[in-house]
């Protein structure tokens, strides 16, 4: 064994200068010298530099020798090391025999495939060029060949279909090379290095790459052949292939990114003339497709135009984003902070003109500067995205935009869009009018509209788009290309804070959301800014919380002995998912499927009522300003019969969320089934009993029972449709709900005294009229209202109450969705019979009891069949507790960690180790 053995690193890179490191950890070794290549301006080789740290002398040499002869100055200071041994990790540089041989020891250098295969400069890309189906490196004892010295040690790897250039090399190559050399020095000085003559079978010598001519893509062969050539210069430097311009000119471009393509034919694509390509290659959503002479296509998915890298799929768009001019003080900050990380790798001063790669920066620095940027920045990065953007500016504003992404700043610029403005309520206000589809706010086919009325004076507010069956579907492609694109790049935490800042966008506007969501629907503004838009905010806060929580379980399983087994399961997205939102609460229900929708990984697209859609276009906007990606969010107003139909029938929508009617209800379910059997959750009708002892507290009693049949005009999912009142209350009990009535509010929503605002629209107001009359018919006794309210204009309709309600009639079977309140007697003594009365209904979304008795009260909640039970108090929803009924009240859960699960499909995992 050879202890203290002087060793001098002949090399540069990265890759030698961790072989340096790892030496340096063997106390048995001293490194006496490096030699490395001289300064390329003010930037220094990182060999030197990590020499330089250790104090170890340092060599910079341009050249070895002049005309084939060593030059004698420079033998001269590698003599004065009286190296033992060399170690050449990666040299780019001719070494004359009389160093290679000067050294006691000899010199051991480091190739990158199984020799006697690809000698030469570009071993590992020829590896990749001729389809090997092996990888790997030698370590041989240099002599005066090229790459044709005795073999010390081998390693392979099997070659991956997705390997490149690139990933080859840092998945095994680097980090398995970097230690086989250690081994390979220790072997040495063990006197146990092996000399294994190379033998000429099978041996080859391959062109360098380096070189622009040998760069060529030949187009003129099977898709096997061009997949593997591009990958073989995957990403340094890219295989060169010639654009034929639509006016006959050329354009020399490079091809990144290739993979075999067997997904049948491609949707719009448009043509792209290749030179040396027999026929046309096609431009398509997913790159560039090529034919290969066997018929088989392979897919590119980037090209570097000049300096600039776009994606293949790009190549026939004209307009490029506009680049970010509004940068914050923090923003700013951080620009020093990049450039610092930028200087620090290319050792030279950094303007906003500098180019990555023209300042000689190579795919190690590339590799370097994403990982510092992520650690720096904690934002998602990969190689790709220097090669995208190599100019600091270009890369910076990348950089930004992913942070305002990843935080839920204002990701780029706000949208135009066509809209009127509203004056209401002592505000001007701007409002969209258009279709929210892929982040931008578009007409529909055909500039087809919607006329929005105002209840409260029957005066049309605005014309809003009306979404087609082809607006669905562009909508659903921007959400499904989202899906499997920018959302998936976005981790579950930013996720959160996208939904976190569109909160706070929400609040901060809130005052805006309340005024159209009143104006649009006739919710009375001060129930509108306390529920419609607060619950709606608390919904998307609740729901963020979620984001990284989403988790799996390991389960204990049977191994099959010998072997071990682990099973566990995920958590996944469903992808992407349709909504369809009633007009009661239209800005809360979209937050109630949407929060939850998001907060699982899903894109979306939602049709709001056809009534009221203001405020879901509003929150499009918002979401633009917290910095959704494009296609995550879609908001397409229309027809149920035409948009929400289309949502329901088409075959990309994996998961539809509905609140609505039970025969909207079934139908969809039956839509959902036919098309593909896609998952769906139902929030339907009901007629939600509220039970009335006789031991109530009768104040608190009126009170909720009030508030239960008339909160927000009766048109409210869970509210009372019948109440069953004991007889010894009863006519009190009706007396103090008449008395308060009389007294209630009834106006226009934006004044702030008043407690009951216009039915939505005017077919649920007839409605109304028309259910009130056939309870009248029936035998019902109508004490109070039942008809419009006399002498105003608007959709106005009195709260009404009946009693005397018998169980055969139709308003004791059938839901009003108005403020229309249904009374009936019960005795006490037969509790038997008035909770088999209440269940006695098709529907169970919810229901509540008044008693004092903790006894009772339990005995209800367990012997009721709905969704939801309230105890001495009603109407009383939370964001974290699931809502949702049983029965023809449909199934899923909206809110609370139940309703996630909605959103979420289960995977099953099983490994045997």
């Amino acid at each position: 064994m050879s202890s203290n053995l002087r060793i001098a690193i002949i090399g540069q890179s990265n890759f030698a200068a961790d072989v340096l490191e790892l030496i340096l950890e063997r106390s048995k070794f001293q490194v006496v010298g490096v030699f490395t290549i001289p300064d390329k301006g003010s930037r220094e080789d990182v060999l030197a530099t990590t020499a330089a740290s250790h104090n170890i002398p340092v060599f910079k040499f341009a050249s070895w020798r002049r005309k084939g002869v060593p030059l004698p100055e420079v033998l001269e200071q590698y003599r004065s090391v009286k190296a033992e041994l060399n170690v050449l990790p990666f040299c780019s540089q001719f070494i004359p025999m009389e160093v290679i041989d000067g050294a006691r020891l000899g010199s051991i250098c480091y190739h990158p495939s199984i020799l006697p295969r690809h000698r030469g400069a570009s071993a590992i890309s020829w590896t990749l060029i001729e389809g090997d189906e092996v990888a790997g490196f030698s370590i041989f004892w240099a002599d005066d060949g090229l790459d044709t010295g005795p073999l010390l040690l081998q390693r392979q790897t099997n070659l991956e279909p997705t390997d490149t250039l690139d990933t080859i090399y840092k998945r095994f190559l680097y980090p398995e090379g970097v230690k086989a050399m250690g081994l390979a020095v220790d072997m040495v000085a063990d006197g146990t290095a092996p000399k294994i003559v190379q033998t000429e079978v099978g041996a080859t010598y391959d062109p360098a790459m380096f070189k622009v001519e040998n760069q060529q893509l030949c187009l003129a062969q099977s898709a096997v052949g061009i997949f593997n050539f591009v990958r073989g210069l995957d990403s340094v430097p890219g295989a060169v292939a010639t654009v034929v311009l639509d006016d006959g000119t050329e354009e020399q471009v490079r091809f990144f990114g290739a993979h075999l393509y067997s997904a049948g034919p491609v949707k719009d694509g448009k043509a792209l003339k290749l030179k040396g390509l027999a026929k046309p290659a096609w431009v398509h959503e997913g790159g560039l497709l090529i034919e290969g002479t066997d018929g088989a296509f392979v897919n590119v998915r980037r090209i570097k135009r000049g300096t600039k890298m776009i994606n293949a799929s790009d190549w026939f768009k004209q307009a490029e984003h506009q680049p970010i001019t509004d940068f914050s003080e923090d923003e700013l900050a951080k620009k020093v902070q990049l450039a610092s990380i930028w200087q620090a790798i290319l050792k030279a001063p950094i303007e906003g003109a500098t180019d990555f790669f023209a300042a000689g920066a190579g795919s190690m620095d590339v590799v370097r500067l994403v990982e510092e940027v992520k650690d720096a920045f904690d934002v998602p990065l990969e190689n790709e995205n220097v090669f995208m953007a190599p100019v600091f500016d270009e890369f910076f504003d990348q950089l930004v935009r992913n942070l305002r992404q990843g935080s839920g700043g204002a990701g780029g610029k706000q949208v135009e869009y066509k809209g009127f403005q509203l004056k209401a309520n002592k505000r001007d206000i701007r409002v969209p009018t258009q279709l929210f589809i892929n982040g931008e706010f578009v007409d529909a086919e055909k500039n087809r509209v919607l006329d929005i009325v105002n209840p409260t004076d029957e005066t049309v507010l605005c014309e809003v788009a009306c979404a087609s069956t082809n607006d669905v579907d562009k909508a659903v492609q921007a959400a499904h290309k989202a899906f499997f694109g920018s959302w998936k790049q976005v981790s579950a935490r930013q996720r959160g804070q996208l939904m976190l800042k569109l909160a706070d966008l929400m609040e901060q506007y809130k005052e805006d959301l309340a005024t159209i969501e009143s104006v649009d629907s006739g919710a009375v503004y001060t129930l509108a800014l306390k529920t419609h838009i607060g619950m709606s905010i608390d919904a998307w806060r609740y729901f963020a919380g979620w984001c990284d929580k989403i988790q799996g379980n390991t389960i204990p399983v049977n191994p099959a002995r010998p072997n071990n087994v682990l099973t566990f399961t995920r958590k996944e997205p469903i992808g992407v998912c349709g909504l369809v939102t009633p007009w009661n609460y239209p800005l809360m229900m979209l937050s109630w499927k949407m929060a939850a929708c998001i907060a699982a990984g899903n894109t979306c697209l939602i049709k709001p009522a056809q009534t009221c859609p203001l405020t879901a276009l509003k929150f499009a906007e918002l979401s633009v300003l917290a910095g959704f990606p494009p296609g995550v969010i879609n908001v397409l107003p229309g027809k149920g019969s035409d948009a929400g139909q289309a949502v329901a029938d088409h075959p990309l929508v994996r998961k539809l969320g509905f609140t609505g009617s039970t025969p909207i209800g079934k139908h969809i379910m039956k839509s959902c089934a036919d098309s593909n059997l896609k998952k769906c959750s139902l929030e339907l009708g009901g007629k939600s009993p509220l039970v009335i002892f006789a031991d109530c507290d009768l104040d608190k009693a009126v009170k909720h029972g009030m508030s239960s049949v008339f909160f927000n005009k009766g048109e409210n999912c869970i509210a009372a449709g019948r109440l069953f009142v004991e007889d010894r209350i009863h006519d009190e009990f009706v007396r103090r709900v008449l008395k308060d009535l009389r007294s209630m509010t009834i106006g226009d929503p934006l004044n702030r005294s008043t407690a009951h605002g216009p039915q939505n629209h005017k077919a649920h107001m007839d409605k109304l009229i028309e259910y009130c009359e056939r309870g009248v018919a029936e035998g019902a006794k109508l004490v109070y209202g039942g008809c419009r309210v006399p002498n105003m204009k608007g959709y106005f309709f009195t709260p009404t109450v009946f009693t005397d309600v018998e169980d055969n009639m139709f308003i004791a079977q059938e839901e009003s969705f108005g403020p229309i309140m249904i009374i009936s007697k019960f005795n006490g003594s037969d509790v038997d019979s008035v909770m088999t009365r209440a269940n006695r209904s098709e529907y169970g979304l919810a229901s509540g009891v008044f008693t004092k008795d903790i006894s009772k009260a339990l005995s209800f909640a367990d012997r009721i069949e709905a969704g939801t039970v309230f105890v001495n108090v009603y109407n009383k929803t939370d964001v974290a507790a699931p809502f949702g009924g049983f029965k023809q009240s449909g199934f899923g859960k909206d809110l609370g960690q139940e309703a996630l699960n909605e959103y979420l499909k289960t995977k099953c995992v099983t490994i045997e180790y």
